[in-house]
């Protein structure tokens, strides 16, 4: 028997329960992996909340992990016992010692990068990788506008955009999220809690907006990122930390300069192995640059899960965050 944090019911921090699970033999295609760390990310408040539904209850949550190989299921021929992998991929079932995967969702690890960083980065990572590279694909002298820029995401975000030469402005909820920002790539930032972003975004673009704007704050910020766009530029909602963004007519797309708009997912982006593998060597690629640093600004036991997520869900975090088996 190994331990995980396993949900019978949708809710709060509150019903994420430390139990014993029995994780079996891999079957064909499968690995058991047994973790060294394991990602937090907001997908998975989605995940305890329902607002993305689970297949069904109980269930272990969480996206992203980084271990060893402990066993190898027939017809498995990329990796042996003992490799070291990681992943960011569903099914769901991260927070977990010890867990079963399909092959196919999990990538090697380059030696240069610990347990920890692979479990901080990958989600949060190969998110960035294809917001910057294949949603809208920033180019040199693109302004553009990251919300939560303080966060996992943001962070890694804003300073790959730099690298391609884009000028970033990001939004923050606080003066020390802000010299976060500030020190990990953004040119301009903007503290929300005081200042109006759609008046500050038209100030430093002399009116013309931004070619694209990472969105996953949702509802709150969504209808004034719209009005922070130049004429044909890119909305990019990928999240609703603040909760989903209403129904609205799209003739207003049309209104403010015919926008383009995406609400789009990593797990689309990842689904052909190709794509996956790719990805994750584009990010180990730039994380081995130096161009872009990963840090981990939090860390807790798995047995503490239901903390780490008060944490998350109440903004006290920043960069990334790992749970440690």
């Amino acid at each position: 028997m190994s331990k995980a944090i396993r949900i019978h019911q949708y809710g709060g921090p509150e019903v994420l329960c430390w139990e014993d699970v029995d994780v079996g033999d891999p079957g064909p295609g499968q690995l058991r992996i047994r973790h060294g760390a394991v990602g937090l990310n907001y997908i998975d408040v989605y995940h305890r909340t329902g607002l993305y539904p689970l297949p069904s209850l109980p269930w272990i949550l969480g996206m992203e992990g980084a271990g060893r190989v402990e066993a190898v299921g027939d017809g498995v021929t990329e990796f042996k016992i003992g490799d070291r992998v990681a992943y960011a991929s569903p099914p769901v079932g991260a927070y977990a010692e010890v867990r079963l995967i399909a092959a196919d969702r999990v990538v090697a690890l380059p030696e240069a990068i610990d347990d920890r960083t692979a479990a901080a980065m990958m989600l949060q990572g190969m998110t960035a990788q294809y917001l910057l590279r294949r949603t809208y694909r920033v180019q040199p002298g693109d302004v553009i506008l990251l919300h939560a820029a303080a966060g996992g995401v943001g962070l890694i975000a804003s300073q790959w955009a730099r690298q391609l030469g884009a000028t970033v402005i990001g939004t923050v909820g606080s003066d020390d999220k802000a010299e976060l920002a500030r020190a990990h790539g953004c040119r301009h930032v903007i503290v929300y809690t005081r200042e109006n972003f759609v008046e500050r975004v038209r100030e430093l673009t002399d009116g013309r907006g931004v070619a694209v704007v990472y969105d996953s704050v949702g509802q709150a910020t969504f209808m004034g990122s719209l009005d922070c766009l130049r004429p044909l530029g890119m909305m990019v909602s990928f999240g609703n930390a603040s909760g989903p963004v209403p129904p609205f007519d799209p003739g207003l797309l049309a209104a403010k300069g015919s926008l383009f708009l995406t609400r789009p997912t990593l797990m689309t982006y990842t689904a052909q192995r190709a794509d996956l593998v790719a990805s994750a060597a584009e990010l180990f690629e730039v994380i081995a640059s130096g161009a872009v640093k990963v840090e981990i600004h939090q860390t807790y036991p798995l047995a503490e899960a239901a903390q780490a997520h008060r944490d998350l869900e109440a903004r006290r975090t920043t960069g990334s965050t790992v749970l440690l088996p």
